[in-house]
């Protein structure tokens, strides 16, 4: 029985085979067992542990759960999960190098710190309301700064908004936005360059963000990636003492080997990325 729990349960990475990739969870493969899928018994097993959490990335743990679920996830997370972005952009003034059509291409790919949940879809034909449009205005000329050094060659210094990045773009409340919306709404960073300007060069224009979904267009992902792998079990088969250990905690990701009392031992599995440097001799 231990034996077929190994097998139905852990992928082995041996040096040169990787076995138990395939699925055998339907019903009939061993005896003795119900490998039937039913929903009440998933809702029972599946359970979600978060690892890490911060305003950037969340890191947590799916259990009792199938690859094919897990993936489902990763791609639901892609392209169904609902943001706003720049979908409309009205040009009054570009006199920068950078040509109209690659600039409003850049500025639909910033991402918007707002929840989208607040928003409805803008279908095509309807109007601009307060609840299906955010509104933002960039308006920018680049001048020779008149207090730069002389001795400089420095851009920066030589001149005043030569660089346009996304604190630049101020947001332009329609209707009683300012009121429902808590916070505010701003780009995720100050800092994303959107253009390079010099003197006498302008940009003045309108934004119009919308809600969309990932599987529209990519700009409407709320994700940068979405990854998923299966948590890595590692298990000493022999102690490894002195110079070995060493050895032994050299070929793993830093992290997941530490030496106690000159012996290796497993200090975080998670850490380890699966990527690892033996020496056979």
């Amino acid at each position: 029985m231990a034996h077929i729990e190994e097998i139905r349960n852990k992928i082995h990475l041996d040096l040169h085979t990787v076995r138990n990739t395939e699925d055998t969870k339907y019903p009939g493969t061993y005896t003795g067992y119900d490998d039937s899928w039913n929903l009440a018994k998933f809702k029972n097993n599946f359970k979600i542990e978060i690892v890490s959490r911060s305003a950037r990335d969340v890191e947590f743990d799916m259990i009792a759960i199938d690859t094919p679920f897990a993936n489902s996830f990763r791609r639901i997370l892609l392209a169904e999960v609902p943001t706003m972005a720049v979908e409309e952009v009205f040009i009054y003034n570009n006199t920068s190098v950078m040509q109209d059509e690659v600039l409003a291409h850049r500025l639909g790919l910033l991402p918007i710190n707002v929840d989208a949940r607040l928003f409805e879809m803008k279908e095509k034909g309807d109007k601009v309301t307060e609840r299906n449009t955010l509104r933002f205005r960039l308006k920018v000329r680049c001048k020779r700064n008149k207090k730069a050094p002389t001795d400089t060659t420095n851009p920066d210094e030589l001149y005043l908004n030569s660089k346009v990045y996304t604190r630049t773009i101020e947001w332009e409340p329609i209707g009683d936005q300012k009121n429902w919306i808590p916070g505010g709404v701003r780009f995720t960073e100050d800092d994303i360059l959107v253009n390079v300007l010099r003197p006498g060069q302008e940009l003045d224009m309108v934004l119009c963000a919308v809600k969309g979904i990932g599987s529209d267009h990519a700009k409407f992902s709320p994700v940068a990636t979405a990854s998923y792998r299966l948590m890595p079990e590692i298990q000493l088969l022999q102690p490894f003492r002195g110079h070995l250990a060493e050895k032994l905690k050299d070929c793993f990701s830093p992290g997941v080997i530490e030496i106690v009392d000159g012996e290796a031992i497993v200090k975080c599995a998670r850490l380890d990325t699966g990527v690892e440097s033996f020496e056979t001799q």
